[in-house]
């Protein structure tokens, strides 16, 4: 146990509501946390010094297991229609059987901070009943110096619970899994589950609620930097490459997953990298890679071979693995997790019909239209229950993590665009020359290629056609890029049936966006696809 859990462990944790732990184990680092976790029997070490743990049923999000506390404060400002709700009776209730559970047990505790933007940031405990647990999180969010952790006073509490077990009737729930929110007390309770990504997204959702009152745009992005400062943010899904894409070693990385917008430019929420490892190859993604060799990386799911050498090509577990690192595990990341205001937005998507193009130029209207809109396709594994890519709109390439209505976060974010002049773009990291199963995935040396020439600035110098079914622009030819591929008609061998899939999919992004023609103006309503032909 660390000085700052030695001077007053039950302090803290009477504090917390869980003065009936065992031993409290506060702060501890890394060397301690493997050690803990390994005799524990939770987790194993690689040939390489990482350490890896599975996650049990759960191998990604449970979002359907999700719940905020329904009060005063948030039934007004709360998107019900997104969110499940649960009462403030059975929330509470819940919380009492937590801190039942935990009597005589021993508990981790990490006192961590979302937000490098410290008038923005959020100060939060994570007790959890894992030691793997507590080290994913610390790698996850921003770690304190010791001099404020002595003086540490927690806004959010976040108690983690894999053995308990939710009761429907008694708690509220819709299974024996729950992640319940109380945005009013900034309390989360996480029970059912293994899977440590939940943590990490109750911090990013309690964000998402908090901010936008001060006028900050929350983002479910990754972001970096140029040479020169210019900054660029890159919204998507799981899945869809903002992690691989935002580790370029000719920029810095600003963070990964979760970033802030507000009056001085953009900051990380977090202090590391999750990443997906499926398939991961050190020729492809060499810095990703080495951070899987590295002592204090927590592995999820990944598969290891008789040495104990991790084998990424291995899905029988899951294909949604993953490795947890601290940011400065990249050669090339920020010290601050603090940029500018972007110069270029990148909105990315896995086209699972084989209908986009691997990049197109949008008008303001446009990016406020596919921000909306959030079509991607759901990864395999990302969420329990999906086992293969499935199409799918999200609202603000996030609709898991927005307690709010989209309409609050497009237009803070269309505001910062006008005010900015940023530049929009959106890459298709999804599939060419046909539909999932007859395509093939877009090609990331194309995708690098062409993201590089939007950066720099000299793709605004191409010569662009209108695509027919969307209206946006895409270029004609560009450097390092096989020209056929920026026609996605052109890599089908039936045009006809390219045709086809294109109409569809035009359809489903028209019927989705009408519950948001209210909420918008006659612009945005304009940047639908297929108006024009009408018009």
């Amino acid at each position: 146990m660390d000085e700052i859990g030695k001077r007053n462990p039950a302090r803290g944790l009477d504090m917390s509501g869980l003065g009936r732990a065992g031993r409290a184990f506060f702060n501890l680092g890394p060397a301690e946390l493997v050690e803990e976790a390994i005799r524990r029997g939770e987790a194993r070490l690689t040939a390489h010094g990482a350490l890896v743990a599975e996650t049990g049923q759960h191998t990604g999000r449970s979002p359907k297991d999700k719940f905020i506390v329904r009060d005063e404060k948030t039934t007004p400002s709360v998107w019900w229609d997104n969110n499940k709700a649960i009462s403030l009776e059975h929330f509470d209730r819940l919380h009492d059987d937590f801190k039942m559970h935990i009597a005589g047990k021993d508990l981790f505790v990490q006192d961590l901070v979302g937000g490098a933007d410290e008038a923005h940031s959020i100060k939060v405990r994570v007790i959890t009943e894992y030691a793997w647990h507590s080290l994913f999180i610390r790698n996850l969010l921003i770690r304190p110096e010791a001099a404020k952790l002595a003086a540490f006073e927690p806004e959010m509490t976040i108690i983690d619970l894999p053995s308990f077990r939710a009761d429907a009737e008694r708690h509220g729930a819709r299974s024996s899994t729950i992640i319940a929110v109380d945005m009013s007390r900034k309390i989360v309770l996480i029970g059912g589950t293994s899977y440590a990504g939940e943590m990490k997204k109750s911090v990013f959702t309690m964000l998402n609620y908090t901010l936008p009152e001060a006028g900050v745009m929350p983002m479910h992005c990754s972001a970096n930097k140029g040479p020169e400062g210019d900054a660029a943010v890159f919204f998507g899904l799981s899945g869809t490459g903002k992690t691989t894409l935002s580790a370029d070693p000719a920029r810095t990385l600003v963070g990964d997953d979760e970033h802030g917008w507000g009056e001085n430019g953009i900051f990380n929420f977090e202090g590391g990298c999750y990443a997906k490892t499926i398939r991961l190859s050190q020729e492809a993604e060499p810095e990703i890679f080495a951070t899987t060799r590295r002592f204090g990386t927590v592995l999820e799911n990944v598969v290891l071979d008789e040495a104990r050498v991790p084998d990424f090509d291995d899905g029988s577990l899951t294909e949604n693995t993953r490795c947890a690192y601290p940011l400065d595990f990249i050669p090339n990341a920020s010290p601050t997790g603090i940029a500018g205001h972007p110069r270029t937005i990148i909105m990315l998507t896995a086209d699972a019909f084989g209908v986009m193009p691997p990049i197109a130029r949008l008008t303001p209207e446009q990016a406020m239209y596919h921000f909306l809109s959030g079509y991607t396709a759901k990864v395999a594994g990302t969420e329990k229950g999906v086992t293969e890519p499935e199409a799918t709109f999200s609202t603000c390439f996030g609709a898991p993590f927005m307690p709010r209505h989209p309409s609050e976060y497009g237009n803070l974010l269309r505001d910062l665009i006008d005010r900015h002049g940023a530049t929009c773009w959106l890459v298709n990291t999804g599939w060419t020359g046909g539909a999932y199963g007859t395509g093939r995935r877009m090609p990331i040396k194309a995708t690098r290629a062409l993201l590089a020439s939007a950066l720099d600035g000299s793709l605004n110098e191409a010569d662009f056609r209108l695509d027919p079914n969307f209206g946006f622009e895409v270029p004609v030819a560009a450097p390092g890029v096989d020209q056929s591929i920026l026609d996605p008609r052109a890599t089908w061998a039936d045009k006809d049936a390219y045709d086809r899939q294109a109409g569809r999919l035009v359809g489903m992004f028209v019927d989705n966006f009408a519950k948001f023609e209210s909420h918008v103006d006659e612009a945005i309503l304009g940047a639908a696809p297929g108006l024009r032909e009408a018009a």
